[in-house]
């Protein structure tokens, strides 16, 4: 019997569309592996998002307000998916693939000495043991990474990978002590706050591109803005209009940048190097 684990990941009292995502796959995973689907929920506001998850097919849901969770960024939320890991046993853990996902995914398999995966597209189980699905070099080639119902595995989810399915009701939510004999420290030399309330880029059901044809920084507030929000969507750049201090590198998409998969996907003033399109390929 192997546990499912998932990382509730929230910002600015918002959670994240994934982490409903990773909920309703964590249920039928847990299924199909005869575990039960576990959510960890930390820092401010947990415990208000530990009631949103009720309405999700969860069986526990562990939180923790700890204030160091905050302040202190990976390392704390580290300890607490290690403890309730391995408190738990073999577990499947599961994380959005974001840039906070996967710092977190990386130290987690270290920590548990664990397989990691990467941007996985499709789960599928048989016979005891899990086949991880993700695309590489921008879909090129398709990858299975498997992992064996006795061990910890670490799956960082691509966003829009998996549908969303409420029908919960009756998860126990249960308050995480915090691991003992551990501090933290950090210095803090500046901070930046870029669209928390905003919808995530990689999560959005439609992404509207611009690039360097646009000519200047203004078309992305008067042309492409207004068309996102009318849509329901979020803007995205190319390299080159990052790269010209038009927007910020949190919108790049590409190669060194991010990678979406949103059902309509609209570039505007984009030539379609193949830098950029390894990042929006699947879309």
């Amino acid at each position: 019997m192997q546990q499912v684990i998932i990382f509730a990941e929230h910002q600015g009292g918002h959670t994240r569309k994934v982490t409903y995502e990773l909920a309703t796959e964590a249920r039928r995973l847990a299924d199909a592996l005869g575990g039960k689907a576990h959510a960890v929920a930390l820092g401010n506001g947990a415990s208000s998002l530990a009631e949103q998850f009720k309405r999700y097919p969860l069986d526990v849901i562990h939180v923790s307000e700890d204030p160091d969770v905050d302040k202190f960024l990976i390392d704390p939320v580290v300890d607490y998916m290690e403890a309730l890991a391995h408190s738990l046993g073999p577990s499947i853990v599961l994380v959005p693939n974001t840039m906070y996902g996967r710092d977190i995914a990386g130290r987690l398999a270290a920590r548990l000495k664990a397989g990691l995966t990467s941007d996985v597209t499709d789960i599928k189980v048989a016979d005891g043991k899990i086949d991880c699905v993700s695309p590489k070099l921008g879909g090129a080639a398709i990858t299975t990474c498997t992992f064996k119902s006795s061990e910890y595995g670490i799956i960082t989810v691509r966003p829009n990978a998996f549908g969303v399915a409420a029908g919960g009701g009756g998860a126990e939510v249960r308050q995480m002590e915090k691991p003992a004999g551990k501090t933290y420290q950090m210095v803090v030399e500046e901070e930046v706050e870029e669209g928390s309330g905003e919808l995530g880029l990689e999560e959005a059901p439609v992404v509207i591109a611009g690039g360097r044809g646009l000519g200047g920084p203004e078309p992305f507030d008067t042309l492409l803005k207004p068309l996102a929000d009318a849509l329901g969507g979020a803007v995205g750049s190319s390299r080159a209009a990052a790269d010209a201090g038009w927007v910020p590198y949190s919108l790049q998409i590409g190669q060194t940048g991010k990678t979406v998969s949103p059902p309509l996907y609209i570039a505007v003033g984009i030539s379609g190097a193949i830098q950029h399109k390894v990042g929006m390929r699947t879309a």
